[in-house]
């Protein structure tokens, strides 16, 4: 399982679970890591483009229903692409900084 370092997933409830669950492994992302908000935003498009839309009554129809959207999505694949520029996102992250200080 690869998660990010967000807290909620370092809360005893979740370490006790895993730690019933031998046979899983967690890696943690960095922090900040970008590279998971693109697998993030995959998901996100999978939900909306497919699993919203459509009705599963079963576990082989939902799994059959993202195998499809794989097969279309790997037809013409699109890589991500970040749409701000880094002085976007230093200016967010000041204005974030600042609002944390006036706190």
């Amino acid at each position: 399982i690869v998660m990010d370092n967000y807290a909620t997933h370092k809360t005893a409830s979740v370490k006790n679970w895993l730690m019933r669950r031998p046979r899983y492994h967690v890696h943690f992302t960095p922090t900040s890591a970008s590279w998971i908000n693109q697998v993030e935003r995959w998901f996100a498009e999978l939900t909306r483009k497919q699993l919203r839309r459509g009705v599963q009554t079963s576990t082989m129809q939902l799994e059959a229903d993202i195998r499809s959207f794989i097969e279309r999505h790997n037809q013409n694949p699109k890589p991500y692409r970040w749409t701000k520029s880094a002085d976007d996102i230093l200016a967010s992250v000041k204005r974030f900084c600042q609002k944390v200080q006036d706190l």
